[in-house]
């Protein structure tokens, strides 16, 4: 008895855990109206449109979806990036391999058959036509068609049309506008940008408007008779599916009356609708009520969810230690430390959720970040536990603990340079500095003084004397200043006050100088769109500072001379000097090892009824920027910037004012740290680090080995409660333009079970923000494989409507790549033989 009991226990679990998948996207039922082709964890799936056991066409790590079916049922057509970008693909709706039909690097997505089942109608970002005024955009494709047997790709329209539909006798095509690049997922918005359904008719060569509703219609279907169509609608604050008389857009109805969810992927086979509501799969025949069918996916993980993988780059934080001797980073949102001459790296978190802002304690001894845990960031270290252990990579033992945790946000810890206080941001609105002995707080910013976009959007900076900081400021999206604040609240002191953006201020010269950027000689973005360009300045707080910029290079070079005659001076009278006693021997020598041990640091002074006079721009031309440094000297300027191209490594002496480029990088972006003894530099680019030392000009890569288990479940699960949370706290709407954002937590979060990957994910993240009906919202996941394919830009117009073999050539660009080659070949340059 008792081993029936646990076998129906078993049984009763196993039963259980069959919940039926529910993210099933981009579904399509086959024109006979018998089966539903539909995407499930990244491969296609077919279900007869009764519902049951649905079977597995395609088994690939590629995602595959937006499948559609030809016209006789017997062939299915989808978008898979299998070689690194969605490409059109053809197989057996019965299952099979798949052929590849387009061989371009632009994503192509298929929308139908022909009417003859000979072509496969697409978008795309491909070549325009020559005479066209307009090109294509990832936001604004345009249309195409490939044979279904492979062959030459033709354009159909030069204008963005997508999910068309071709009538039976192929001369009447149905299709959405796409005006430009909102979010596909967003929901209840009503704006000139949201789409609109056309009608082409080929004989007249003529596009008619039929739908003219402020807010969303998309995705049409001809009805069984072509006289009227199906499509969805937003008429009723949610897409539901509508019919209207093609030829008289007042005979219009509501078909369905869903709440909650909006409809999705609407077809048509047979007088059968189909469409996806809330992760599942629906049909309906107009007059009667939807009905939801029962989907039963028997498959197994294309890939283990959890592995170990090798941490060799992917970095996106990195801090320097102290000692100079160790590098802390984050990579994969786990924190690690790794050697500066070796590869010996170590992991020093294991969690799911996110870890960011890695820094030092002071001394060295503590490795500081923040994680969002529970629901909310807090700070932590991470310390050796064996004191004989002197670094951190090579370390066998170290624990965490908190340093700050309570029920609001903490993050951005930074120590003031005596150990004795870290400044921190709480609740993501508020500045504060905490003695870290008597844990007393004091607030230098509140809410009224920050807005809040991103975690981790703020910005400061301590002095070397550790009694004040340095802080970006801003209150609106295209200005900011740079404050310059006491640490104990007592002054503050806006020092830029341009009106234009000024950033990102750094302490240089001991404290006694800072550099800033500011795009206020530089190209300006329009309306916060655009490019911009910017420039390093400097402000010197004291005189000295000041006048000591100003001397010309024999100058300096004459001070640093007398200089060194009399510290040499200085050095011989203390040799001179002798101990009276034993007792002043050992004073001495105490006095000596904590001087050693701890430099003194004067207080800084500064000037502060003049010091914002004493500013210097000190780069000569505006760039794209990507960080600046000073050297240990204060006569050389280092930065990174891009003029054409990518960023490399730039350098002005700021007395001669010689600019030249020092290395090149062909970096996308950077960050750079000089080492303890500036004589080093360390630049984050790429997910890689290097060292670089800019008198020998030389670069060097950092060695990073290290390994993590990787669970992409909980990561999933990780990242959604962060997107969340993280709206929550920061939507300017206070009832999230009413929605009930507790409410769509627990409705978006049950779909993570049958998400399959990254794309999904997503998508997923998508449809959850488009509740909120903001523009610029979503999600979106870029991937990258080893030898993807890449088209050639020839710098040619062709034509699409040659037939016969070769490429006939409508026109070729000036200076393009193709006639700078055919130049050559003519001049004689090229030795190459025809």
């Amino acid at each position: 008895m008792k081993h029936l009991s646990l076998l129906f226990t078993l049984l009763t679990v196993q039963l259980f855990a069959q919940k039926s998948p529910n993210w099933l996207r981009h579904s399509s039922i086959s024109p006979n109206g018998k089966e539903i082709v539909f995407t499930y964890k990244g491969d296609l799936y077919k279900v007869p449109s009764t519902g049951g056991n649905a079977i597995q066409l395609t088994f690939h790590k590629a995602h595959d979806y937006k499948a559609i079916w030809s016209k006789d049922s017997k062939k299915i057509a989808f978008s898979s990036n299998r070689y690194g970008n969605f490409d059109i693909y053809i197989m057996d709706a019965r299952g099979g391999e798949a052929k590849r039909l387009t061989f371009h690097s632009a994503d192509e997505i298929p929308f139908t058959f022909s009417a003859n089942n000979k072509d496969v109608i697409f978008g795309a970002q491909r070549q325009d036509q020559v005479k066209h005024r307009q090109y294509p955009t990832g936001s604004q494709p345009e249309l195409y068609s490939v044979p279904t047997i492979a062959g030459r790709v033709s354009q159909l329209f030069t204008v963005p049309a997508e999910y068309v539909q071709v009538s039976k006798n192929g001369k009447t095509m149905l299709y959405h506008d796409k005006k430009g690049g909102e979010n596909e997922w967003r929901k209840h918005h009503k704006s000139s940008i949201t789409r609109d359904i056309w009608k082409y008719d080929s004989k007249s060569n003529t596009h008619t408007m039929i739908t003219s509703f402020a807010g969303e219609d998309r995705h049409p279907f001809f009805s069984e008779d072509e006289k009227s169509m199906y499509y969805l609608s937003e008429k009723s604050g949610t897409f539901n599916v509508h019919k209207m008389n093609i030829n008289n857009p007042n005979q219009n109805q509501q078909i369905t009356n869903f709440k909650l969810h909006p409809v999705r992927f609407l077809s048509i086979g047979n007088g059968i609708l189909s469409f996806g509501y809330d992760g599942e799969l629906y049909t309906m025949k107009e007059g009667k009520k939807p009905s939801k069918i029962s989907v039963i996916i028997r498959t197994q993980s294309k890939d283990n969810s959890d592995k170990f993988i090798s941490i060799n780059g992917g970095v996106n934080e990195m801090a320097i230690s102290p000692n100079g001797k160790e590098i802390a980073f984050i990579s994969r949102g786990e924190v690690f430390v790794t050697s500066v001459n070796e590869s010996f790296t170590k992991r020093l978190t294991n969690t799911s959720e996110r870890e960011r802002f890695v820094t030092w304690s002071a001394d060295g001894k503590s490795v500081v970040y923040s994680s969002e845990r529970n629901g909310r960031w807090s700070i932590y270290k991470t310390e050796k536990v064996r004191k004989e252990e002197p670094f951190f990579f090579a370390s066998t033992l170290v624990k965490e603990s908190p340093v700050i945790e309570n029920k609001l946000d903490n993050y951005l810890p930074e120590f003031s340079p005596d150990s004795s206080k870290i400044a921190f941001v709480e609740g993501r609105r508020t500045l504060k500095v905490m003695n870290l002995k008597t844990k007393k707080q004091v607030t230098l910013l509140t809410p009224k003084d920050l807005f809040h976009m991103s975690d981790g959007d703020k910005y400061f900076t301590w002095s070397p004397d550790s009694k004040w900081l340095l802080v970006g400021w801003s209150k609106t999206l295209s200005n900011s200043e740079v404050l310059l604040m006491a640490a104990d609240g007592t002054k503050r002191i806006n020092l830029t006050e341009s009106g234009y953006r000024d950033y990102y201020p750094k302490w240089v010269n001991d404290g006694k100088q800072m550099l800033w950027f500011s795009n206020r000689n530089g190209l300006k973005s329009y309306a916060t769109s655009g490019r911009s360009q910017t420039d390093v300045h400097s402000m010197f707080f004291t005189q000295e500072a000041w006048d000591e910029f100003n001397l010309s290079d024999e100058e300096f070079k004459l001070m640093k001379a007398i200089k060194a005659i009399q510290e040499e001076e200085k050095k011989k009278a203390k040799k001179k000097e002798k101990a009276t006693d034993k007792k002043d021997k050992k004073d001495k020598k105490k006095n000596k090892k904590k001087a050693k041990d701890k430099k003194e640091v004067k207080p800084l002074t500064f000037d502060w009824d003049s010091m914002k006079e004493r500013t210097k721009r000190l780069t000569i031309h505006s760039s794209s920027l990507g960080d600046a440094v000073l050297s240990k000297k204060g006569d050389v300027l280092y930065y990174l910037a891009r003029f054409e191209g990518k960023m490399n490594l730039w350098s002005t002496n700021l007395r001669t004012k010689e600019t030249k480029m020092v290395m090149r990088l062909n970096a996308n972006f950077g960050s750079l740290q000089w080492d303890k003894q500036m004589k080093n530099l360390y630049l984050l680019s790429g997910g890689r680090i290097s060292k670089i030392n800019p008198a020998k000009k030389s670069k060097k890569p950092v060695k990073i080995k290290g390994e993590m288990m990787l669970n992409t479940d909980a990561e999933r699960v990780a990242m959604f409660n962060h997107v969340w949370i993280r709206t929550n706290a920061i939507f300017y709407h206070p009832d999230f333009h009413g929605t009930d954002w507790d409410k769509m937590k627990k409705e978006y979060k049950k779909y993570l079970p049958s998400i399959g990957n990254s794309f999904e994910f997503s998508e997923m993240l998508s449809e959850m923000l488009g509740e909120l009906n903001v523009s610029h919202a979503g999600a979106g996941y870029r991937t990258s494989i080893k030898n993807a394919d890449a088209t050639a830009s020839l710098g040619i117009f062709m034509n699409y409507n040659h037939k016969d073999n070769g490429i006939l050539i409508d026109e070729v660009i000036k200076d393009g790549p193709i006639r700078q080659v055919l130049f050559k070949r003519k001049s004689g340059n090229d030795n190459r033989k025809n």
